[in-house]
């Protein structure tokens, strides 16, 4: 057993995922933010967490540049409602105060990862579309082919595919349309740049590729069938991972990155989860970006034993977290866990989903917590 990070973080490692068995157990972004500052002492320069990419460019000016105030950046730069956390905030405050001293070169970057979706929703492609159409100076009409934004924000255009305008003639010329975008977006890079930014151009690329992401969630929303949901959470985490991996490239020559998620996202093993509405199967952005990287992505499952959050008792006896219980007291990094079986005890609204062989199967070690109020 280990509480230092790094021995889990080999020299070949430049992405190194924790996941969190639950996004309600306030344990894990703490634990998440001390695991960070240890890690920025020895060359990683980035963070990504599992929120929207282009939102989260509030808090990166904010950490990086001062850009706004703190207030703001928790307000507008986070979505699925994670800008409330505490840990966040001290994470981005820390940030702040860790940057302010160093030249650019040497600050800590800030990343969201996530799709610009919520749960139950995913909004219009439209003013992604229109910030790329801006930057790039043409007269295009966008907003007459998107129609009324409420039309793709509201819940049934994704909870039913009758009502959904993914499959619509119009979505079908919008992707068409984002598509050409992009290509010319690359193909006059060298006087855009020069025109303005290198940063500016790939804030354009960002968030041009989330109106994309946005078009393709919406497509699939209007697809009905048994897979329909599993489809979903497939294209949302396959967006996660080609975000993960451009903002590697983003990151090569500055230093490793940490990214912090759900166990769901980031495991190597097939992801599951069955619900009132379906039982949903698929690869989730840890297995994505770890069959393309190799040794070079590093995984750590979070696990809990005790969770007053979570309305979690002592693990019953067998599992995986009951042994993991016997070897760690308070917290302690773990290379392998003993056989054991899944524990029954999860209060299905806490989001809780206990270790699993396909959370394990990959897994390059456990961060245990065992018991928290």
């Amino acid at each position: 057993m280990s509480q230092d990070i790094r021995d889990f973080a080999p020299a070949s490692c430049t992405l190194l995922g924790y996941g969190e068995p639950s996004h309600q157990e306030p344990a894990f972004p703490l634990r998440r933010n001390a695991l960070f500052a240890q890690l920025a002492g020895h060359g990683f320069r980035s963070i990504a967490l599992e929120t929207d990419r282009v939102a989260a460019l509030a808090v990166d000016g904010f950490v990086r540049d001062g850009a706004g105030t703190l207030d703001t950046a928790m307000k507008e730069g986070f979505s699925h409602s994670f800008g409330e956390l505490d840990a966040n905030r001290r994470l981005v405050a820390w940030m702040r105060e860790h940057n302010e001293p160093l030249p650019a070169a040497e600050r800590l970057a800030f990343h969201g990862f996530d799709a610009s979706t919520e749960m139950m929703s995913a909004p219009s492609p439209r003013r992604y579309l229109e910030h790329a159409r801006d930057y790039l100076g043409l007269d295009v009409d966008v907003a007459s082919l998107a129609g009324d934004d409420d039309r793709w924000s509201r819940t049934e255009a994704v909870m039913d595919a009758a009502a959904s305008p993914g499959a619509t003639p119009a979505a079908d010329a919008l992707r068409a349309l984002a598509d050409d975008l992009l290509t010319t977006l690359y193909s006059r890079a060298p006087e855009r740049i020069a025109a303005t930014s290198r940063a500016e151009w790939v804030r354009a690329r960002t968030h041009l590729t989330a109106g994309l992401g946005l078009l393709r969630y919406h497509k699939q929303a209007a697809i009905d069938g048994a897979e329909r949901y599993s489809r979903l959470s497939g294209t949302r985490d396959a967006i996660m991972a080609r975000n993960l991996l451009d903002i590697r490239d983003l990151e090569d020559r500055r230093g490793p990155t940490m990214v912090f998620a759900h166990n769901s996202h980031l495991q190597r093993g097939t992801s599951t989860w069955n619900s009132a509405v379906a039982n949903l199967v698929w690869s989730g952005a840890g297995a994505i970006v770890g069959s393309l990287l190799g040794e070079r992505y590093v995984f750590v499952a979070g696990s809990v034993g005790r969770s007053g959050a979570l309305r979690l008792g002592e693990p019953e006896p067998e599992t995986y977290e009951a042994s993991l219980q016997d070897r760690v007291d308070g917290w302690g990094l773990v290379r392998a866990v003993e056989p054991g079986r899944t524990r029954t005890d999860a209060i299905p609204e806490t989001g809780y989903f206990p270790l699993t062989p396909e959370v394990l199967d990959g897994a390059d070690a456990v961060l245990h917590i065992s018991a928290t109020t």
